[in-house]
């Protein structure tokens, strides 16, 4: 992606916008969501900008919100951002060749101060089998355009390449690389707060509760003298127990081997259960953990609300910081203004010491659809 205008990303989608209603076209099987298969190669490449939720499908509602954004000015809010951002893209952090073990680092053009800049780090979701750290500049973008903190987006191994514990193994190396290099770009590595959706959530989650378990750090990259411990942890919609979850409503058939958890442990949670419980971010939960913020739906038909529950009651049992912002009617994704300034003010009260009460008041939304 280094090598393309985020402004030329954007165009792509916009001129094939302009067809009667490519949305049908493109949906061959007609199951009301496109794939990143079933997308012409153009658009296909601009995929992660319009998946806003982060699940590998862009539905109907996604692709609507995406055309009639070009008819608002907010279409160039991703170029205006990156006008006071300094992109340094695809840096390696586990001393690799592979194009997945790559992070992103945005650094504000204007500081607002001499010291060292706090880091929110972006983890993508797509069920551990899609997703891009492209996508993470939608998030971080105007926290790094503050002037106030440094953005990274992390890349990491999909499970078709790699199964648990790869990804996390990558996402802990990616962690150490910040702190190893944070002198060199003006970080402080002490500070480090995490955010992440859907498998994302999952996997920043998992940051949040095992930076005290050694065996879990992995041997990758040349940084192994740092930790991967985590100051703070946002976490929207992630899955936080498997053993669970299986059991839990949903529209996901988890009784088959072909689901998202299961192709990440390399066969069903029921038949990998030792495997799925050391995968399950609730497992690790201890005194000293990060805070943790999480948001989820009420109607989120892929992880159920009640993973948000449970690893909420889990930290507060163990004495640990959490938040539990309930989206009454919200599905696997949502967007609230009101849940952008609390996600503000937890990064805000934890990377920069600016205290705030931060209210766990139930947000209404709309379901994803």
């Amino acid at each position: 992606m280094k090598s393309i205008p985020c402004l030329l990303l954007l165009t792509t989608l916009l001129a094939t916008a302009q067809q009667a209603d490519p949305f049908k076209t493109w949906d061959r099987n007609m199951d009301g969501k496109l794939s990143k298969d079933e997308l012409p190669e153009g658009p296909r490449q601009n995929f992660e900008r319009v998946d806003r939720h982060k699940d590998g499908f862009i539905s109907k509602a996604e692709h609507e919100t995406f055309v009639g954004a070009r008819k608002s000015p907010s279409a160039n809010q991703a170029p205006r951002l990156l006008e006071n951002i300094d992109a340094k893209l695809d840096l390696p952090y586990a001393a690799t060749e592979n194009p997945r073990q790559r992070l992103d680092l945005y650094l504000p053009k204007s500081r607002k101060s001499d010291k060292p800049l706090p880091v929110i780090v972006f983890i993508h979701g797509g069920g551990w089998q899609a997703g891009s750290k492209s996508s993470g500049i939608g998030s971080i973008g105007r926290f790094v355009s503050s002037g106030d903190y440094a953005g990274v987006s992390v890349g990491y191994r999909l499970t078709n390449e790699a199964q648990w514990p790869a990804q996390i193994h990558d996402c802990k190396a990616a962690i150490r690389w910040i702190k190893a290099n944070a002198k060199e770009y003006g970080l402080d590595a002490s500070k480090i707060g995490v955010w992440g959706t859907s498998a994302g959530g999952h996997l920043v989650s998992f940051l949040g509760t095992s930076g005290d378990v050694k065996t879990l750090e992995g041997t990758l990259g040349k940084h192994l003298d740092q930790d991967s411990k985590v100051t703070c942890v946002v976490n929207f919609f992630g899955p936080e127990n498997f053993i669970t979850m299986v059991t839990q409503e949903s529209t996901v058939d988890r009784k088959t081997a072909d689901y998202p958890e299961a192709k990440l442990l390399g066969g069903r949670v029921q038949d990998k259960t030792e495997a799925a419980k050391e995968a399950s971010p609730v497992t690790h939960v201890s005194a000293g953990d990060a805070a943790f913020l999480t948001a989820h739906g009420t109607k989120d038909p892929l992880v159920p609300y009640a993973q948000g529950q449970e690893i909420d009651a889990a930290l507060k049992k163990a004495g640990v910081e959490s938040l539990l912002i309930t989206m009454t009617n919200g599905g696997h994704g949502f967007r609230s203004p009101e849940l952008d300034e609390r996600v503000q003010q937890f990064f805000d009260n934890h990377l920069r010491g600016i205290a705030a009460e931060i209210s766990t008041t139930a947000i209404l939304t709309e379901p994803k659809k």
